[in-house]
């Protein structure tokens, strides 16, 4: 059991997969630690210094449209119904464009993952599968370089690299997948027999837990359960991380998967092709672009769930983000979507190591720069310094320039000690600009629930919640100014010993980490913006 257990929590460090949990289960001090005051043991933001010490009394001057490009949102959500962004410019149900905009009844956003009868994108293959799949036809008879012309080598080796790795990867996934699927089956068999045993229908962790069994087979049921769950291996955590090996497996990883073709149906390769989507900005599965919406912007102290780090926030749902690896279209499309309809913050917790379409992903960013909207960017999950190895987006374009309104972030947590950046946090003191907190952060998710996950792309919506507040304040800021303000104002964790993400005992200054060299600070932001206002 000790090296199964081993074997799962390496896998979930090193493959970017984070757990979510009810968060019943958790302390109390948890809720809302993003935005608590940087103390001896907690790690936040001083949002809620600012509220208490700078803003009383003081009026937004703007409400920020915070743009998130994710899986989508359940805009229905208790939490956040009151800060969903609408379209005035649209009319409701009436199947006209009325904006002439190029989307038809897209009242709170749009979803670039369907089509125009309702069907939508759930799984997808990862880019990097996708790129296998159109090199493997073109290479697959091809015996060696020697066979390849000189201006095809480059494609070709990119055709051997992903030919392994996919193989490796899929290798890894079904001895992990042979490895759990006793512990799989025989923890859902005792849970069956509990309920059998006891008459009632008891299908989760807390329901256990609040079990009081009586006889000697039920009490010994929930032992071996709850021995189980010691190790960090609930019903829960076991079907979780189970489903995620069988999508690794089953689409992201499958050359024969190929769910854009059968359901949007356009060319990928063409920027003005946008007769598709849909209005459905919820879709099959809004748990993540959910979790983020809330992060930036629940509806504050209104006695349910938990409060966003902004309070004068309208939050745009972009669906563009499926359970496997985005589009560069999509992506690039979403963007100008937000740009034209009002967003000045647009969060982009995605990402990815290859990006076949970077140009109009470029375009699109550069078109966000020039009507000065920023972009905040989650650093991705694989620990890796991403210096010297590809993130995408990024704010290196093609050409070899940059952008100056994209903000890389990564995931810091509620430690002050040598535990802050979170394990499974990209870094790099070039490419990553602030951390963020991102580990056991509770926010909403679908059905007005609210659970508790982890990862960057939950670090970078508080910063965009940050950026939000601070704009709200003083609309006069450029984006460039924004990203420079929240780089500036962190707080500063530069000297600190901190264990390097992925690494179990190596240490490095945290300077080495980020450009900031620290934190996101709400309060210091809101300083600094008042003297460069001022200036």
């Amino acid at each position: 059991m000790k090296s199964l257990l081993i074997t799962l929590i390496t896998a979930i460090a090193f493959t970017g997969y984070s757990q979510t949990e009810d968060v019943s289960s958790y302390d109390e001090k948890l809720l809302n630690w993003q935005s608590k005051n940087v103390s001896g043991r907690i790690m936040g933001t001083n949002t809620m210094k600012a509220y208490e010490e700078l803003l009383v009394g003081k009026t937004p001057k703007k409400k920020i449209i915070v743009a998130v490009i994710d899986a989508g949102i359940d805009i229905t959500h208790e939490d956040l119904k009151e800060n969903i962004w609408v379209n005035t410019d649209e009319i409701a149900g009436n199947g006209i464009d009325d904006d002439n905009n190029g989307y038809i009844d897209d009242i709170n956003g749009w979803n670039f993952l369907g089509n125009a009868e309702g069907d939508n994108i759930d799984k997808a293959p990862l880019e990097k599968t996708r790129i296998y799949r159109k090199l493997r036809d073109k290479y697959r008879e091809v015996r060696d370089e020697t066979e390849v012309a000189d201006e095809e080598k480059e494609d070709y080796a990119l055709y051997i690299k992903l030919k392994k790795e996919i193989k490796d990867e899929l290798k890894s996934i079904n001895e992990q997948l042979k490895g759990i699927e006793g512990l799989h089956k025989d923890i859902h068999k005792r849970y069956k027999r509990i309920s059998r045993l006891s008459g009632q229908k008891i299908t989760t962790h807390k329901e256990l837990q609040d079990f009081n069994p009586k006889t000697a087979d039920e009490k010994k049921e929930k032992r071996v359960l709850n021995l189980y769950a010691s190790m960090g291996l609930t019903i829960e955590d076991i079907d979780e991380y189970y489903e995620y090996l069988n999508d690794r497996k089953d689409a992201h990883l499958k050359t024969s998967f190929h769910p854009r073709k059968d359901i949007v149906g356009d060319d990928l390769n063409d920027i003005t092709d946008i007769k598709y989507g849909n209005n459905n900005v919820t879709g099959p599965d809004a748990f993540h672009g959910t979790f983020c919406a809330g992060i930036i912007g629940a509806t504050q102290n209104n006695s349910l769930g938990i409060n966003g780090i902004a309070n004068n926030v309208l939050l745009m749902s972009l669906r563009a983000v499926p359970n496997g690896d985005e589009y560069d279209k999509d992506v690039a499309l979403a963007i100008r979507y937000a740009v034209d309809n009002g967003a000045q913050v647009i969060n982009m917790s995605f990402g990815k190591s290859y990006s076949p379409n970077k140009k109009m992903v470029d375009d699109a960013m550069l078109y966000a720069q020039s009507k000065g909207v920023l972009l905040v960017h989650a650093a991705g999950n694989d620990n890796k310094n991403i210096d010297t190895t590809d993130n995408f987006p990024s704010d290196i374009l093609l050409e070899g320039n940059s952008i100056n309104n994209l903000i890389c972030v990564g995931a810091s947590t509620i430690s002050t000690k040598k535990r802050l950046p979170a394990v499974f946090s990209n870094y790099g003191n070039e490419r990553v600009d602030i951390f963020a907190p991102g580990m056991d952060v509770v926010s909403t998710t679908v059905e007005s629930e609210y659970e508790i996950s982890q990862g960057t792309s939950f670090a970078a919506p508080v910063v965009s919640g940050v950026a939000a507040l601070v704009w709200s304040y003083y609309p006069e800021l450029t984006a460039a100014q924004m990203k420079e303000i929240l780089i500036k104002s962190a707080t500063n964790m530069a000297k600190k010993k901190v264990v390097i993400p992925g690494e179990r005992k190596k240490k490095t200054r945290f300077r080495e980490l980020c450009v900031s060299d620290g934190v996101v600070n709400t309060y210091n932001a809101l300083m600094l913006a008042e003297e460069m206002s001022k200036k």
